[in-house]
C-alpha cells in the first residue's frame, strides 16, 4: 500500500517523515515578478535556519549556482551560520567534466578544501556508509534537472534519500525550475523489471515535476523500507507553465551534452536514439537537435514532417560528430525546428521520428542490448514499432498507464 502526500503530509508531525519550506514559512520577501527565486535563494533568506546545528553534506554539480552566478557549496563554505563538511558528485562529477556514463572520482575540492565523495554507481548501504564515514546529519540536494526520467540525477536524489533514511540522516532538496515546464506528464510509464538506474521506479518518461515535488512521491509512494526525514524548500514565483527561460535564471548546463534549454526540450524524446544505431547528436553543438547517421538521406525528414506532428518542423541536415556514435563521418539526418513550445510532445516526437527512420532506413537497428527498453520502461516501444504501428498506436498502448501515474502525480504538486 502506498502514501498519497497527504498521508505522508499526516504522518509528519509523528514520524518527522516530510516538511516543506512553503512562501509563508519562508519569511523571506516577495520575488520580484519577473525572476523566480530558487530553493538556495529562500533557504539563504531564512537565515539556513533549515540547516542550523547540523554537518551538512551536498550533493551537487555545475548548476548548484546563485541568481548571481556563484557555486551554493563556495557561499556555503563561507558562511559560518553553516557547518558544510562534505560534497557529493553525481554522474559527470560535481565539476561537470565527465562525459555520459562517467565521473570525476572523489578527492578534495580545490576552492574550499572540502572532500567530494563520488556517488555515481554507488546506491543502498555502500551509500548509506558513505554519508557515516563523511560524518553528516544532514543531506543538501541542489542539481538542476531537465524533467526526463532517464536523466539520473533524480535517482541519485532517490538513492540518497533511500541511503540516507538507513543511515538515520535527514534530506532537505532545494527545489529548481523544471525547464521544459510542468504542465503534463508524458509517455510511458516505466515497468519495475525494466528498472535501471535510468528509471528506478514507475513514473512518466517525461514526469512534468520538479527535484522536490519528485522528492515528497519517492517519500510517499516509493518509501522502502522507512520514509527518510524530508524537507522541501519551495521556490517562489515559478509556474507550471513556465519554461526555463521565463524564470530569469542564468542556464547552466546540467551535463556536458545539455549546453541550453532547447537541448532540454528536446531530449525526452530523442534521447531515445540512445537505443538505436543512430547518432543522437553527441559530439555536434546542437546535441539531441539533430538526430543521423551515415547513410540517411532526406527521406527521413520528409517521412517526419509528413506525420504532422504538433509544434515542430524536421529539416534534412547534416552533420559530423567529433565523438560518440559515427565519430569523424559525416552524417545525415533530421533536425528538429520546435516552432511552438506549447503544443510541442517530444515523446511523440521521439516516437514518430524511430517509427520513421525504421521505415525509410535500411540500415536501423536497435542497440543488441535493447538499451531502449531501458529508455521506455518496457519492451512495448520496441516491439510495436519493429511491428509496423504508428505513433498513436504506440502513445495508445501507454495511455491507461500514464493517465495512473497523472493521478496520483497530482497529490505531489507544488506550483500552480
Amino acid at each position: 500500500m502506498t502514501l498519497s502526500r497527504r498521508g505522508v503530509l499526516g504522518l509528519a508531525g509523528a514520524v518527522g517523515a516530510v516538511g516543506s519550506i512553503g512562501t509563508a514559512a519562508g519569511g523571506a520577501a516577495a520575488a520580484a515578478p519577473d525572476r523566480v527565486r530558487t530553493g538556495f535563494e529562500r533557504l539563504a533568506a531564512d537565515g539556513y535556519a533549515e540547516l542550523a546545528g547540523q554537518r551538512v553534506g551536498v550533493v551537487t554539480n555545475p548548476t548548484g549556482i546563485t541568481a548571481d552566478a556563484r557555486h551554493l557549496v563556495d557561499v556555503l563554505h563561507a558562511d559560518p551560520r553553516v557547518d558544510l563538511v562534505a560534497v557529493f558528485g553525481p554522474e559527470h562529477g560535481f565539476r561537470g567534466t565527465a562525459q555520459a556514463g562517467g565521473s570525476e572520482g572523489s578527492g578534495r575540492d580545490p576552492a574550499t578544501g572540502l572532500p567530494v565523495y563520488d556517488t555515481y554507481g554507488t546506491s543502498g548501504q555502500k551509500l548509506a556508509d558513505l554519508f557515516t564515514a563523511a560524518g553528516i546529519d544532514t543531506v543538501v540536494f541542489d542539481i538542476q534537472d531537465v524533467g526526463a526520467r532517464f536523466y539520473t540525477y533524480v535517482w541519485t536524489l532517490y538513492d540518497c534519500m533511500r541511503a540516507a533514511a538507513l543511515a538515520g540522516k535527514a534530506v532537505v532538496v532545494l527545489d529548481r525550475p523544471n525547464p521544459v515546464g510542468g504542465r503534463r506528464a508524458a509517455g510511458p510509464v516505466l515497468e519495475r523489471p525494466y528498472a535501471s538506474f535510468v528509471g528506478r521506479e514507475p513514473i512518466a518518461l517525461a514526469h512534468g515535476m520538479t527535484a522536490a515535488e519528485l522528492a515528497l512521491l519517492f517519500n510517499g509512494e516509493f518509501p522502502g523500507a522507512r520514509p527518510v526525514r524530508l524537507r522541501t524548500v519551495r521556490m517562489e514565483g515559478w509556474r507550471r507553465e513556465s519554461f526555463f527561460g521565463a524564470t530569469g535564471l542564468p542556464w547552466v548546463p546540467p551535463s556536458p551534452n545539455m549546453p541550453t534549454p532547447d537541448t532540454a526540450l528536446a531530449y525526452a524524446g530523442t534521447c531515445l536514439f540512445e537505443g538505436t544505431n543512430l547518432s543522437e547528436g553527441r559530439g555536434t553543438t546542437t546535441p539531441f537537435e539533430v538526430v543521423g547517421a551515415e547513410g540517411v538521406d532526406r527521406r527521413w525528414a520528409e517521412a517526419a514532417d509528413g506525420l504532422g506532428l504538433p509544434g515542430v518542423w524536421f529539416r534534412e541536415t547534416w552533420f559530423t560528430p567529433s565523438f560518440s556514435k559515427y565519430s569523424g563521418k559525416s552524417c545525415g539526418g533530421v533536425r528538429l525546428v520546435v516552432h511552438d513550445r506549447e503544443a510541442f510532445d517530444p515523446v511523440r516526437t521521439g516516437i514518430g521520428l524511430l517509427v520513421t527512420a525504421r521505415r525509410v532506413w535500411s540500415g536501423f537497428s536497435w542497440r543488441p542490448d535493447h538499451w531502449i527498453d531501458r529508455l521506455t520502461g518496457s519492451d512495448r516501444v520496441r516491439t510495436l514499432v519493429d511491428a509496423g504501428a504508428g505513433v498513436e498506436e504506440i502513445a495508445g498502448d501507454w495511455a491507461a498507464g500514464l493517465a495512473r501515474f497523472a493521478t496520483t502525480r497530482q497529490e505531489y504538486l507544488l506550483y500552480p
